[in-house]
């Protein structure tokens, strides 16, 4: 495991503009923790202020700890000084906003670095595509890749702030629901490669409109390092509008015959899919332990970064193929009574669901299907409209039940009965309800979608089912 540059308090100062409040310039860190529970006695705390917790509430624990090194807003430096002594073996910076100053202090470790830098955003499938990235570079590179979602312009700086000495490649992923926020992850982390999945309807409510998500996605490309390259999506028509604005390297990957990396005669088997990659000279035979074309466009995307990064076929090939689908996104469960369970119950949005149902469609291959959705969030004056449509997508999908749970439960229920959807097939009501439905109904070969947003928290329906779960597979 590659450890973290080690920081000073010199090094510190340089970046953030902080001041010293006491403690020698000399000091040597580790690495930097916000988390005073996690923290080793040889980091950095610096003390964030969050939404729900003030970091500097906990300065006393980390501390009692023995931690020598502590970041603290200048505002709340009388409170520190009148409640702490100044111990020389404790370094204390004061900055202006502990927030921006963990963003400049992780720039500062990206410059030093030297590494080449992949930035990922999307309206959905960020994070599965950066893991599929990451496992391909790192068949030829020490890679360092955001953990979980690590996305906002707190994770951002914490992944960066990991890199070490030994590594040459970055992938990490940017996520924004309001306009500006790309900008601001995409100048800390400074991308030599920028890769958009799609544009997508998410985070309406901070955008205002579907045009809003392409703009705020769209701010990447004028970050991009000079002589870098774009990596975008050839099939979604929003993604190709933003190329136009590009001037400079860009590579496209997709189905369409305009792509430069493009995937043809994709087919699913047993919960994988089957499909091969062109590259301008030639082409490779992949297995993806998922399914879904929206996952090939991810594996397609993986596949344009290795490409522009000069790995060999056989390296993206065995990258992609050891992709491992994640928590709550396709997992596939069977049961020992013939049911099986797909868990997509990570978060939510009208075109990831649209995806979702598609695929769950061509995976039951006419099965008996069930369907299992709670609530979109963040769709602000769309919400309506966006929740009806999704009920008639799966009615139109040829499902033989809809169990909804939430605020637009009856809307997405009166969508579907537009598309003909008997009353007796759709059930409303809160988690347990359903669950205990479920239990009564379900049957051996019945094929079970559950989807809905993070704040839904769905992935209880799944917990619920457990006593007839008996395998995972991929």
């Amino acid at each position: 495991m590659i450890k973290p540059i080690p920081l000073s308090v010199h090094d510190l100062i340089r970046a953030t503009g902080g001041d010293l409040l006491c403690g020698n310039r000399d000091q040597m860190f580790s690495g930097v923790s916000i988390d005073s529970r996690k923290i080793g006695q040889d980091e950095l705390f610096i003390a964030i202020i969050g939404d729900n917790h003030d970091g500097h509430a906990f300065i006393p624990d980390v501390l009692e700890k023995g931690v020598k090194g502590l970041m603290l807003d200048k505002q709340h430096v009388r409170q520190f000084l009148s409640s702490h002594n100044r111990k020389q073996d404790v370094s204390c910076i004061a900055v202006e906003d502990t927030r921006k100053a963990i963003g400049s202090l992780a720039l500062f470790q990206r410059k030093r670095s030297g590494v080449t830098l992949t930035a990922v955003t999307g309206s959905s499938g960020k994070t599965t595509t950066r893991t599929m990235i990451s496992n391909v570079v790192e068949q030829k590179f020490p890679t360092l890749s955001t953990i979980g979602n690590f996305n906002n312009e707190i994770g951002l700086p914490l992944t960066l702030l990991r890199l070490g000495e030994g590594h040459e490649q970055a992938v990490v992923e940017m996520g924004m629901n309001h306009a500006g926020e790309i900008t601001r992850l995409a100048r800390i982390c400074q991308p030599d490669i920028g890769v958009i999945t799609n544009i997508g309807r998410a985070h309406l409510e901070g955008v205002g409109s579907i045009e809003g998500v392409m703009n705020a996605k769209g701010e990447l490309l004028a970050e991009i390092k000079p002589g870098g390259t774009a990596i975008l999506n050839a099939d979604d028509p929003l993604v190709i509008v933003l190329s136009e604005r590009r001037r400079g390297n860009t590579l496209f990957y997709g189905f369409s015959e305009k792509a430069d990396i493009r995937g043809i005669d994709s087919r699913v088997t047993e919960g994988r899919t089957v499909f091969s990659i062109c590259f301008p000279d030639s082409k490779i035979d992949v297995t993806l332990n998922t399914c879904g074309d929206f996952n090939v466009l991810n594996a397609l995307c993986a596949a344009a970064v290795g490409y522009c990064l000069g790995l060999s076929n056989a390296e993206i090939r065995t990258g992609i193929e050891s992709f491992q689908p994640m928590k709550g996104r396709m997992n596939i469960q069977s049961s020992r009574n013939g049911i099986t369970i797909v868990d997509d119950t990570y978060n939510a949005n009208p075109d990831s669901v649209r995806c979702a149902i598609a695929a769950f469609q061509t995976l039951r291959r006419g099965a008996r299907g069930i369907f299992v959705m709670g609530d979109m969030f963040e769709l602000g004056d769309h919400s309506q409209e966006l929740h009806h449509e999704i009920g008639e997508i799966a009615a139109a999908s040829g499902i033989a039940g809809l169990y909804l749970t939430g605020n637009h439960a009856q809307t997405v229920a009166l969508g579907a009965k537009g598309k003909n959807m008997n009353e007796k097939q759709i059930f409303i009501g809160g988690i347990e309800d359903i669950i205990q439905q479920l239990k009564q109904n379900l049957i051996s070969g019945d094929w079970l979608l559950v989807k809905g947003s993070r704040a839904m928290k769905m992935e209880r329906i799944i917990e619920g089912l457990k006593e007839i779960v008996i395998n995972e597979r991929s």
